[in-house]
């Protein structure tokens, strides 16, 4: 009989998951809506019904989440951080969008513990459901993606953002489906996959960031090209170490540099997002992508720093 993750290690990884999936996957839904234009009202409405449901299933993993999982979680910047709330009272303004700003007040007050096996049932369900509305969610951005290169419609979010948080999707069900297995991970492997995938987010933030600044911003549109181009050298490289098994020393060469690489991108990320909130930047940012973009750069961080956390 093959092995299993333990009791314990299914609530505390699931739930650490979703606190950071969940918030994400709500803000996905809240980018689409806002980027519609009036006449479809239609899309802008399924997006915000996603929005809630999202919100309805963090609220639960949250409630579950407390004194059930760890420190290194809590403490990394994923969940929330200490522009998250500003930055949801601020875009609430700017769009008229109400956010659920209590909940970022219970998440900031959460704390770490020993997981409880007794929540494997709740936990379990809990799972179950996030998949499939994640996968609902998938086929929306998919239409809109569909939509937007056959023409037929317009939206103010770019196609390559749509693949972007479509792949970011996807990558969460995985996660959770590997979790409802209790299938254990290689944790060189899930490193290198992990590496993998956030290399290429990584890039892309740096790009979007690039082409949504004001065109006066030279000076920060040019650290963003900056870091599109460390983090897309940083990819082809993890891509041909993922193809030599033997590299073992070639790749923890390239964590440590990847370590310092994401810890810069993080810093502009957080500095942009204050900058952004104090409206002392020229873009066309809404304040809660860049606490977006920052939290996962936090979490990719987090795996980076601490990769037995993965396990």
């Amino acid at each position: 009989m093959s092995q299993r993750i333990s009791t314990r290690d299914f609530v505390r990884l699931s739930l650490e998951l979703h606190l950071f999936f969940l918030r994400i996957m709500k803000e996905h839904s809240f980018f689409l809506q806002a980027g519609f234009l009036s006449k479809d009202t239609n899309l802008a409405n399924q997006a915000s019904q996603f929005r809630e449901q999202f919100n309805a299933l963090l609220q639960e993993a949250v409630r579950l989440a407390n004194r059930n999982v760890s420190n290194v979680v809590l403490s990394s910047g994923e969940v929330v951080t200490d522009k998250t709330l500003r930055a949801e009272e601020k875009t609430m303004e700017l769009s008229g969008v109400p956010f659920d700003t209590q909940l970022t007040v219970q998440e900031l007050a959460l704390q770490a513990g020993a997981p409880d096996p007794f929540l494997v049932p709740a936990v379990f369900d809990l799972n179950r459901r996030a998949i499939n509305l994640t996968q609902q969610l998938i086929q929306f951005k998919t239409l809109v993606l569909n939509e937007m290169l056959s023409g037929d419609l317009f939206t103010f979010n770019f196609p390559l953002l749509i693949e972007h948080i479509r792949r970011e999707a996807i990558f969460f069900v995985e996660h959770l489906q590997r979790l409802q297995r209790r299938e254990p991970i290689n944790l060189r492997q899930a490193i290198i996959e992990e590496k993998t995938f956030w290399d290429q987010i990584m890039q892309e933030h740096a790009e979007f960031i690039a082409q949504l600044l004001d065109p006066t911003e030279v000076a920060l549109i040019d650290t963003a090209d900056d870091f599109a181009e460390l983090f897309a050298s940083l990819l082809e490289r993890i891509r041909r170490v993922e193809q030599n098994i033997l590299a073992r020393l070639t790749l923890g060469r390239l964590i440590t540099e990847e370590t310092t690489a994401t810890r810069e991108i993080r810093d502009f990320k957080a500095a942009a997002t204050e900058g952004i909130l104090a409206n002392q930047i020229r873009s066309i940012i809404i304040p809660l992508l860049g606490d977006h973009v920052l939290r996962e750069a936090n979490h990719f961080l987090r795996i980076l720093e601490n990769p037995q956390s993965l396990q």
